[in-house]
């Protein structure tokens, strides 16, 4: 573990707190993403929840000023400030609409947060989040969804469940529509008639 070869001293440390004077300074260690992981004397900075922000260092970026027209696709987290048209495709990652994100696209991703503007057709493999500023004008399908008081929704929802297709059918095999009760009876009806 990394630690300052020289102790910080008390009128440098912790200037607005003289009550705590040999407090080590964390700054140092938040500049470096790469450390592994924190000692158990020192204590652990405060942060945002995983699922409402990840780091820079784990995601791509659309800046706001960026317009992208065409296919997206990646092995990778992606966020977008800015504008992209065409088509997203993320196996496996997630993508986060920011704000100012406009997004023109049929998207496929493992988890799609919605903050901005979405018009286009979800299918996420875990969930979709429309947060309270977030508009979402398509359908969706995925195994859950949430939103939020004060969201926009125009579309229809599809619930997967984890051992489904997107055309409803298990993936251990297919479904035989005559061998189920309701099935049988159909047919039947519609022999004797």
């Amino acid at each position: 573990m990394w630690k300052p070869t020289t102790p910080p001293t008390p009128t440098s440390s912790n200037p607005t707190n003289p009550s705590k004077p040999n407090q080590e300074v964390e700054k140092p260690l938040m500049s470096n993403p790469s450390t592994s992981s924190p000692s158990t004397t020192e204590p652990t900075p405060a942060s945002a929840p995983r699922n409402a922000m990840m780091s820079t260092a784990e995601q791509a970026t659309i800046g706001k000023s960026l317009v992208i027209k065409g296919e997206v696709s990646g092995s990778e987290s992606l966020y977008i400030d800015g504008r992209v048209e065409g088509s997203i495709n993320l196996p496996g990652n997630r993508l986060t609409v920011g704000r100012n994100g406009v997004v023109t696209a049929n998207v496929s991703a493992r988890e799609i947060v919605v903050i901005g503007k979405v018009r286009g057709n979800l299918n996420a493999t875990d969930r979709v989040d429309i947060r309270n500023e977030g508009s979402l004008t398509g359908d969706v399908v995925a195994q859950r969804i949430s939103i939020e008081d004060g969201a926009f929704f125009k579309g229809g929802i599809d619930i997967q469940k984890p051992n489904q297709k997107a055309n409803g059918e298990a993936k251990t095999g297919k479904l035989d529509p005559l061998s189920t009760e309701t099935g049988s009876a159909a047919s039947a009806m519609a022999a004797g008639a």
